[in-house]
């Protein structure tokens, strides 16, 4: 939108909008029709299966190419491409560790080798172990959760940024639990706490070059990340605790990414989106 400055003026109460200097620009947003993001590049960790799948599956609908940065599940992350390839849309599979910076760097690399430009950029990768208690979470464990969760969206942003432009969309992955707390995940939760403060201060930070940070908080959703992380009892139980007394399903989040990735966004920074079935958080 370009910005326009406003004229000294004063109307008399209620005004009338066809006499103000600039005049308010109320028609809709115009998009390709061949989608909202037709021509944009979109890098999206963790992108093989769940919300990152549902978003790159949304995104290429809308007319991205996908580069998909994955850790090692072949089965998914193949399965994912030929889906993204559905909409004609170009999908390069990117394996690697995350939580390792070099695989970071590698990650940034190959997608501008491959596509020239990074005009969006997901950082979505992340795992979690349930602990009953903070004695029982080891050093290696906080460790780990860390590197994938945050230190991965450091390196990630770090390198992709020396190629983004004016107009380019960062949006982060944090959880409900950034808010609300989870008595079983802390080091998780810190992690997606850790997330939402690095998405607001990145937000300040890039302001001046026109790049959007954002973040989405989704609640409990239904992906592999569940049936690896919780007993069998759980997983059947697992989001009927939320105010709709269901988990939401990948799909059911992936708009929010949209948005934010979009033009109709283009006023929004350093927000959090919070696709959880109901629950007030008050973030």
């Amino acid at each position: 939108m370009k910005k326009m400055k406003n004229e000294k003026q004063h109307q008399s109460r209620p005004g009338v909008e066809e006499k103000m200097r600039p005049v308010p620009q109320t028609e809709p947003i115009a998009y390709s029709k061949k989608g909202k993001l037709f021509g944009k590049i979109a890098l999206i960790t963790g992108g093989d299966s769940g919300i990152g799948k549902a978003i790159a599956l949304l995104f290429a609908k809308e007319g991205a190419h996908i580069a998909i940065a994955y850790l090692n599940e072949e089965i998914d992350a193949l399965a994912t491409k030929k889906e993204v390839e559905n909409y004609n849309r170009e999908c390069l599979l990117i394996k690697g560790d995350l939580s390792n910076e070099t695989n970071c760097l590698i990650a940034v690399e190959k997608t501008i080798d491959n596509f020239k430009q990074i005009d969006i950029l997901v950082n979505n990768a992340a795992l979690h172990w349930e602990s009953e208690s903070l004695e029982k979470i080891s050093s290696e464990q906080l460790s780990k959760t860390f590197q994938n969760n945050v230190f991965s969206y450091f390196w990630i942003t770090k390198y992709a940024l020396l190629h983004m432009k004016k107009g380019g969309s960062i949006i982060n992955t944090t959880s409900v639990t950034a808010y609300r707390g989870s008595p079983k995940l802390i080091d998780y939760a810190a992690t997606k706490g850790a997330i939402v403060s690095f998405t607001r201060s990145l937000s300040s930070n890039l302001m001046a070059r026109g790049i959007r940070v954002n973040a989405v908080a989704p609640g409990p959703v239904w992906t592999p990340l569940i049936v690896s992380s919780f007993d069998s009892e759980k997983v059947a139980n697992f989001g009927t605790d939320s105010p709709m007394k269901r988990a939401g399903m990948p799909n059911e989040i992936a708009p929010s990414f949209l948005f934010l990735a979009c033009d109709d966004s283009q006023f929004i920074s350093g927000q959090v989106l919070h696709p959880n079935g109901g629950e007030i958080i008050n973030g």
